[in-house]
């Protein structure tokens, strides 16, 4: 019998579930419309301020993992906790957890990746680095061929170490965060402003 996901070490769930890179596939922004349509359903009682795709499978025409990000941002006054337990009672297992971050993910499986693969991000507004990475590799189709140039490399080199594979990219990611932030100033912050006065009417 094989053990659950929670008496497996770090060690055997990377083993079982390597890094694994893919043609960009159009279906992904499919997948983000139906988690997104999901997440909206079991949160609606709760302060979203935006929901949104984020990582590889949201940059076009990119290798990228067969596995949908998804950002949840949520209103300061929000208990981050509570969302994350909703969740938790509906089938996404916590991966990560820190003060002002939680991660969940569904689609894993003690034998395998299932068909649909989701890594759930749960926010405060403006913790939104994704958002501007995102963007900018999509205006500029030269910077996301080397991004994707970049995790083709470090691929198999650190297929059954996520850790280490994140931790090589970010010197990359980094540098084009800070040039989108410079480019696109305070657009999503904007956003989340008014996104925020609209909750606090309704949440009243």
């Amino acid at each position: 019998m094989k053990k659950e996901l929670s008496g497996m070490t770090l060690e055997e769930l990377w083993e079982l579930f390597p890094i694994f890179l893919v043609p960009h596939d159009k279906k992904w922004n499919e997948y983000f419309c139906e988690i997104k349509k999901t997440l909206t359903g079991l949160l609606s009682n709760q302060p979203i301020v935006r929901i949104s795709h984020i990582g590889s499978t949201a940059i076009q025409g990119i290798w990228a993992k067969n596995i949908v990000d998804v950002m949840v941002e949520i209103s300061e006054k929000a208990d981050m906790k509570e969302i994350a337990h909703t969740l938790e009672q509906n089938g996404f297992i916590k991966m990560f957890s820190e003060t002002n971050r939680i991660s969940l993910n569904k689609g894993y499986t003690k034998e395998e990746f299932a068909d649909k693969v989701y890594h759930i991000h749960l926010r405060y507004a403006g913790d939104d680095d994704e958002l501007y990475f995102r963007d900018y590799l999509n205006e500029h189709p030269d910077i996301a061929k080397g991004y994707e140039t970049l995790k083709l490399q470090l691929w198999k080199q650190y297929e059954h170490n996520r850790d280490a594979y994140t931790d090589a990219k970010l010197d990359f990611v980094r540098k084009w965060t800070a040039e989108a932030r410079k480019k696109y100033g305070e657009r999503y912050l904007q956003i989340s402003k008014k996104s925020e006065k609209d909750l606090t009417r309704t949440f009243k």
